[in-house]
């Protein structure tokens, strides 16, 4: 599937389900892994996981391959790899502690992260897709 109608996808399955902040990221300049990041925001582990799992849907139905999902299981950070793009659909908190989209639009410092995770009371370890 060409990469704006897939992008174009993601964000209305996010819309569907009422994603707040929704942030597309052209990354294709600065990495050849994938081409955009879509990251969005949930109120609540059971909104994280429906978002998620409406993009995933959207996507297959249209014929499009979802490379997998991580994260379901707590639903603070879950991030779908759809190839050339990758979801993170996080909750308020821990989106503020990783701030990616300054990660990647590489104006990040490291005092603005320590100040939004003091902020946010989010620690650094236990978080994140894959944690158990």
């Amino acid at each position: 599937m060409e990469i704006n109608k897939l992008q174009a996808l993601v964000v209305d399955a996010l819309e569907d389900i009422k994603a707040k902040d929704i942030e597309v990221i052209d990354t294709s300049k600065f990495n050849s892994l994938f081409d955009r990041l879509i990251i969005a925001s949930g109120d609540s582990n059971r909104q994280t996981r429906s978002l998620a799992r409406n993009v995933q849907e959207k996507v297959r139905e249209a014929g499009a391959t979802v490379i997998s999902v991580e994260g379901e299981e707590t639903g603070e950070w879950v991030l779908v790899d759809l190839g050339d793009i990758v979801v993170h659909v996080m909750q308020p908190a821990v989106r503020a502690y990783y701030n990616l989209e300054e990660l990647w639009s590489g104006t990040a410092k490291p005092s603005d992260k320590s100040a939004a995770a003091r902020a946010a009371g989010v620690h650094a370890r236990g978080t994140g897709p894959g944690t158990r």
